[in-house]
């Protein structure tokens, strides 16, 4: 099949488009910069120009292929980010019912089954894009997931880098919701499924074979990692300031971190399983929580990361971002320092 993947230089994105190509399919992708470096499979697919808000280029990347993956997520902050995440979801259907493209697969987040007013800004804006991809003529599945497991993903360098660089866990008492993580590699897995299984328009909740509170997901980190890291409660902590204390504590981007803490205040876990059944290969087995961290902690020079074709896909690949891979070098004291100064500042402002 023809193939467009959108946002194929991001961390699933750079890992989905080899297992496309290794399947046979025909790959296309997209840049905002064409005078920027491609990815290291770059010379294997074909790139075209794609800025998601202007739908002439929108259509002319849709057009003549048979399937889209939609791997586009506004995690940034700003007042408009759902706009934007609308406009770019209806240049895309639009496009779709043009062409008469037979498919479009997105991967969203776990959608708690609570009232749609209770939900977090992203979540809702996640459930709008997957409305509207769901509304054109083409089969559109949605995978649903809650934390990707892998170096590079943001959900997991946040463990990484809270649990190493804080000594002492301080978790809030309302943390305690259950998170159910999957491998970065089994929901790659599921994606490639996705684009072939005989199934309608529908969305799948896609985690793996455990569930657990998102502190006892800390403590299990820092006990593969080799760590000793205590765990105390902390009553009355606004959502808030948590996210912004994460994300000045790490380098994953603040709003990305502020966006999925916010989601931490219901259980992210899957309603059904169907995607066992109906997108991984009969007799798959699902990498374990505690593989899924010995594998991302792996050292890289000892998995073949030099070539990336051959690395284990769960380690650090050559597009991930700057702050993946454990972070930025610079001094814990420093950094704690940096955040004390901007949470007295965001309690405290002039």
């Amino acid at each position: 099949m023809k193939v467009l993947v959108t946002g194929a230089t991001g961390y699933v994105g750079g890992r989905l488009v080899p297992r496309l190509l290794d399947e046979g399919h025909e790959v296309r992708t997209t840049t905002h910069d064409p005078s920027k470096e491609g990815p290291w499979f770059s010379d294997r697919v074909e790139t075209v120009e794609m800025d998601i808000q202007d739908r002439d280029q929108v259509d002319a990347a849709v057009e003549g292929v048979d399937a889209v993956y939609y791997l586009i997520h506004g995690m940034g902050g700003g007042d408009d980010f759902a706009q934007k995440d609308r406009e770019a979801a209806q240049h895309v259907a639009q496009a779709l019912t043009q062409h008469g493209t037979s498919r479009v697969i997105y991967l969203s987040g776990i959608v708690p089954p609570v009232d749609e007013s209770e939900l977090s800004e992203h979540i809702s804006s996640r459930l709008e894009v997957e409305e509207i991809l769901s509304s054109t003529p083409a089969t559109a599945i949605t995978l649903r997931a809650a934390v990707l497991m892998g170096s590079g993903s943001t959900s997991f360098e946040i463990i990484r880098q809270v649990s190493e660089r804080m000594p002492l866990q301080t978790v809030p008492d309302w943390m305690n919701s259950d998170v159910q993580p999957i491998a970065v590699v089994d929901a790659v897995e599921a994606l490639v499924g996705a684009l072939t299984a005989d199934v309608g328009t529908r969305s799948y909740d896609i985690g793996g074979p455990e569930r657990l509170p998102y502190a006892d997901l800390l403590d299990r980190y820092a006990t593969i990692a080799g760590l000793e890291r205590p765990q105390v409660e902390v009553p009355l902590l606004p959502t808030d300031l948590v996210g912004f204390l994460a994300g000045s504590l790490t380098d994953v981007p603040t709003p990305t971190v502020e966006a999925l803490v916010e989601s931490l205040h219901h259980d992210m876990v899957c309603g059904e399983e169907d995607f066992r059944r109906d997108l991984l290969p009969e007799g798959y087995e699902l990498v374990g929580l505690d593989e899924s961290f010995r594998r991302s902690l792996a050292d890289p020079r000892e998995t073949s990361a030099s070539d990336p074709a051959t690395a284990d896909p769960m380690g650090p690949m050559p597009q991930d971002p700057s702050w993946a891979a454990g972070g930025d070098d610079q001094p814990l004291l420093a950094k704690a320092a940096d955040t004390v100064r901007g949470a007295v500042d965001r309690v405290l402002p002039d």
